[in-house]
């Protein structure tokens, strides 16, 4: 089985999740608790998570399902896996809560530690955007399909950096990890991987995430982003690695749309 053969079907399985993500979302009525680790669950969260579940182990019975949502599986089990699924059913659950539309969600296809294909569905705005290794990376929309690229900077040139940030964060809590806070310039958006897409297909050159996040948060976002001319890196700007420790927490990373440029010194590193 190759990506490319089923990625089509992969996206109806994430559109038919956000389509009932949108409904709740507009019916305005969810249930919310909050997990063991304090961060928030929604019934929208656990319906989109049993359609996925469901869709994709009916899709390729095969290949395990890692989900945000049925996640507690320990690495001696996971650590046999060759290829599976790592899934976020809704990525910006805050931001679901919060009422500002800034949420998606995530499947990714992880084969030997890598994406290799991703998709991130948008369910408010009905945009999909997806990756497959070699193929490139692509945003859909019900009137068309385009290959996206990120911007890519000459080294010297003298560009101010858009960067992508979110709505309920403090600006200067990014500003002040970068040399010359001056020349940038700020790009609001909610949900981690609505804000690796934005690099991804331009509109952004760079997404500083310091906090937690889990590896579904990042699997799809990252090939979308390498597959349109960027990296998605840690800190000391490697690329984020799956399923190869017992947390699936992910370090703090950057996504960036230009990789030539010289990060490390435009970074504090602070």
């Amino acid at each position: 089985m190759k990506p490319e053969d089923i990625i089509d079907r992969v996206i109806e399985i994430a559109t038919e999740a956000g389509q009932r993500i949108r409904d709740i979302y507009l019916e305005g009525s969810f249930e919310r608790e909050l997990k063991a680790d304090n961060t928030p669950v929604t019934s929208a969260d656990l319906a989109a998570h049993d359609i996925i579940y469901r869709s994709l182990s009916a899709l390729t019975p095969d290949i395990p399902v890692l989900s945000e949502e049925a996640a507690d599986i320990p690495l001696n089990e996971r650590a046999s896996w060759k290829r599976y699924w790592l899934v976020d059913p809704l990525d910006g659950t805050g931001e679901f809560i919060a009422g500002s539309g800034d949420f998606s969600v995530i499947i990714a296809l992880v084969e030997h530690n890598r994406p290799v294909a991703g998709v991130v569905y948008v369910p408010m705005t009905q945009v999909c955007y997806y990756a497959i290794a070699g193929l490139g990376a692509y945003k859909r929309t019900d009137k068309q399909e385009v290959r996206i690229s990120s911007r890519q900077i000459a080294t010297g040139e003298e560009a101010s950096l858009r960067l992508a940030v979110s709505r309920r964060q403090d600006p200067q809590s990014v500003l002040k990890l970068f040399n010359q806070p001056k020349y940038c310039e700020l790009v609001v958006m909610g949900g981690a991987a609505l804000k690796s897409c934005l690099v991804a297909e331009g509109r952004a050159d760079c997404y500083v995430r310091i906090g937690p996040t889990g590896e579904w948060d990042t699997g799809a976002a990252q090939i979308i982003v390498e597959e349109a001319g960027g990296q998605l890196m840690d800190i000391e700007l490697q690329p984020l690695t799956y399923n190869e420790r017992e947390t699936l927490e992910n370090p703090n990373f950057i996504v960036v749309g230009a990789p030539n440029l010289e990060w490390d010194k435009i970074l504090r590193g602070e």
